[in-house]
């Protein structure tokens, strides 16, 4: 997730950059530049909502699959404690068995 915003980082400098050497060394009309500027703009919102849906639903289905395994977890906890029981219920059984044998 780390190596994600570190791309970000990048992108975003790498757009600033783009727009100021841009406007620096434009050939074309001041109303030109603007337009060409904010369609720019306009593309860089589109990518960065377009990643946040896409990290949104990968999140989404990070945390599905983490329930998933968490309640397989705790059904074979419960399965392995009412075996524990089970087998205490039994050796408990036995011994009184045992002694009143004996």
């Amino acid at each position: 997730m780390a190596e994600e915003g570190s791309k970000f980082s990048y992108f975003a400098f790498g757009l600033g950059l783009g727009i100021a050497i841009g406007v620096l060394f434009a050939p074309k009309s001041g109303e030109e530049t603007r337009e060409f500027i904010r369609s720019k703009a306009d593309e860089g919102k589109g990518y960065i909502r377009k990643r946040s849906d896409e990290l949104r639903s990968q999140a989404s289905e990070l945390v599905e699959r983490g329930k998933t395994v968490v309640s397989r977890q705790r059904d074979h906890l419960a399965a392995a404690v009412e075996a524990g029981k089970q087998a205490y219920r039994d050796a408990v059984a036995g011994r009184t068995e045992a002694e009143t044998q004996g």
